[in-house]
């Protein structure tokens, strides 16, 4: 897959974010909302279908360059760059990977339009990052799906007109997934409120009871909800949630830079005091490191490497550290100035700390690292005595 555009799409994307999204990033929060406005003008331009084909409405982006889009709406707002990861990422790649072309026809094409919103409906009150034990269960019933469970912190699951749900069959065949339409019967959404950041990401608790789905509702065949189709969409998550991390990162690093170079203190700039240097260089540097590792999780991708889904958990394991140690250095820098909403990186520094607990810990990310750690850098004639 070729980089068609390299610079185009970036500086109208770019512009996007300073125009419709940056300046509003407060008020989403405040609000507790993306504006549907707001949505529909991304859904205009094509932005939450930009990696899909042309052929399901998409503009068809390299992963290296869709990255880089997620990474500046990521800077504007990090809800809007969540709005990518669910609706773009898990939902919409999902479907067209997993998904009949009914499914594409009446879900992908209005996503890419952002007639609808799409939302994906794995995590529950007990059940985290693992998801193969989910205790939202089906059965079948004739020719339906019969589907009753609790659904927890579904990111616009308050405002989403379908989701994807994961279930287990009560009679123990496995793992499902099927799409169920907010409107149905049996379907309850309930806002999720006192959030730590993120508000306006408007996530939501899902109870369903005995909500019934055809076959055509059914996502690739029944069995197939966590090691095809949970397992495939959660990588697609990572990825969208790695260049979030660099886009927040950077974005802090933007803010602590600037307001250095203008602040004074003891009537010399802030920016030229060692230690202020030494914090300046060290984001700097892990913004470049954790900005290179999603490079390479793009080329892997488009590739169809092997390694694309490891180094994908390593791009978003570390980005979304750096993100958290970049913006809280950002509040050391600005001082009490960084713990005051009147500046960005309070929110910055709030918002972070998402990052490394959505699409799968830190810790979780640890051990799936660990693992490959241990099958390919294992060399046994190295160490021959202990």
């Amino acid at each position: 897959m070729k980089i068609t555009s390299p610079h185009s799409i970036l500086e109208e994307v770019r512009q996007f974010a300073d125009e419709e999204i940056r300046p509003y990033a407060t008020d989403f929060e405040k609000q507790q909302a993306l504006p549907r406005e707001l949505i529909k003008k991304m859904g205009n331009k094509r932005y939450l279908a930009a990696s899909f084909s042309e052929q399901y409405g998409g503009l068809q982006l390299h992963p290296l360059e869709y990255g880089s889009m997620v990474e500046e709406i990521g800077k504007g707002a990090l809800s809007a760059a969540m709005l990518l990861t669910v609706t773009t990422g898990l939902v919409g790649e999902t479907l067209i990977r997993w998904g009949t072309e009914y499914q594409k026809e009446q879900y992908v094409l209005p996503i890419a339009s952002g007639e609808k919103i799409g939302a994906f409906a794995l995590t529950e009150p007990g059940v985290g990052s693992g998801a193969k034990d989910v205790q939202t269960s089906y059965e079948k019933v004739g020719d339906k799906y019969r589907i009753t469970g609790r659904k927890k912190w579904i990111s616009f699951g308050e405002i989403a007109d379908f989701f994807i749900v994961i279930a287990s069959d009560s009679s123990g065949n496995g793992i499902s997934a099927f799409i169920v339409d907010r409107e149905q019967e049996g379907v309850r959404v309930k806002k999720i409120q006192g959030l730590l950041s993120c508000a306006a990401s408007q996530l939501a608790d899902i109870e369903l009871t005995n909500v019934e789905v055809g076959s055509e509702r059914l996502i690739g065949k029944e069995g197939m909800g966590f090691t095809g189709v949970a397992n495939f969409a959660l990588d697609q998550g990572r990825f969208n949630v790695a260049w979030m991390g660099v886009g927040l990162a950077q974005e802090a690093l933007e803010v602590m830079v600037t307001y250095a170079r203008k602040r004074t203190q003891s009537g010399e700039k802030i920016f030229n005091f060692q230690l202020i240097k030494g914090i300046i260089g060290d984001a700097t540097t892990n913004v470049h490191a954790a900005r290179s590792l999603c490079k390479e999780a793009a080329r892997m991708r488009a590739d169809n490497h092997p390694d694309a889904i490891v180094q994908t958990t390593m791009a978003k394991y570390f980005s979304s550290v750096v993100a958290n140690k970049v913006a809280s250095d950002a509040v050391q820098v600005l001082g009490a100035n960084g713990c005051c909403n009147l500046y960005p990186v309070e929110r910055l520094f709030r918002e972070a700390k998402v990052l490394e607990i959505i699409e799968g810990s830190s810790q979780i990310q640890q051990q799936i690292i660990a693992m490959h750690a241990a099958n390919r850098h294992y060399q046994p004639k190295r160490v021959t005595e202990l």
